[in-house]
């Protein structure tokens, strides 16, 4: 069951690091119990963040929950694990994401069905069972996913990535239809620039593609930004806790960007 004095119980996919570790520390200082998830090679760097999480005075899960997402039931057993233990789940993350750089003349059929397992269907997976568990409870619920502001702005050489955060994007909004009548709101965020292991990546590859130097992707991005400087987890955890705080109730179906002003709506 939850602690004592919880808000309620939280699952954050992809919480090893970046984003999704922010947001599941985030949480945990918001008061929820966090149970965290990643995939089997990240199981040391996992359990670090539970170790952060019960220095923080909140519960997470006993076990560590090894999944791959784009695994339907490997997402069912996790969210089912978090309810067997805790009793419940109120807030749902999906974070988990993947990202190949390559042009588009150069995507393979293999490059982009790993990333729309991983970055779709598996938001997909964790929508549909998360909703399921919580209309079960009936007591409302959050449901967050990770989508991007390439997923309101496609980039070149991340056709694919993109793609995938347009699709959560749709998935987003035809949930939060569905699942209002049971007072769950399903929102979504989309991060711009953030410092993180998946932005240097995209640095490297685009010094390695342009024969520039490594900085020149980050250099470009903070010039788009009206604010002049580049943003971290901390800035995309603020919002997602505003999300799933009880404040949020009005606000369902959105795709909210957090990217210092690279894109406007």
């Amino acid at each position: 069951m939850a602690s004592f004095s919880s808000k309620g119980i939280a699952l954050v996919t992809g919480a090893a690091q970046g984003i999704g570790r922010e947001i599941a520390l985030r949480l945990a200082d918001d008061g929820f119990d966090v149970a965290v998830n990643d995939v089997d090679g990240k199981a040391e760097a996992l359990a670090l963040v539970q170790q952060e999480i019960r220095a923080k005075g909140r519960k997470t899960s006993t076990t560590t929950l090894l999944a791959d997402v784009s695994k339907e039931d490997q997402v069912e057993k996790i969210i089912g694990d978090v309810v067997k233990e805790f009793g419940g789940l109120d807030v749902m993350v999906a974070n988990a994401g993947i990202s190949v750089w390559t042009s588009l003349l150069d995507t393979t059929e293999e490059i982009w069905d790993r990333q729309f397992d991983v970055n779709a269907k598996g938001v997909f997976f964790c929508y549909k069972h998360a909703g399921k568990q919580m209309i079960k409870q009936g007591r409302g619920g959050r449901i967050i996913g990770a989508s991007s502001t390439l997923g309101k702005m496609g980039f070149p050489n991340l056709a694919a990535y993109s793609a995938t955060k347009f699709a959560v994007r749709c998935l987003t909004q035809a949930a939060a239809r569905e699942l209002g009548p049971h007072r769950i709101t399903v929102n979504a965020y989309a991060p711009g620039a953030t410092d993180t292991p998946m932005l240097e990546y995209f640095d490297t590859a685009n010094a390695e593609a342009t024969g520039g130097k490594r900085g020149d992707l980050l250099e470009a991005g903070v010039k788009l930004t009206p604010l002049g400087y580049q943003g971290t987890p901390t800035e995309i955890a603020s919002l997602v806790s505003y999300l799933a705080s009880k404040e949020a109730h009005f606000i369902t179906g959105q795709t909210v960007c957090c990217n210092g002003g690279t894109f406007f709506d």
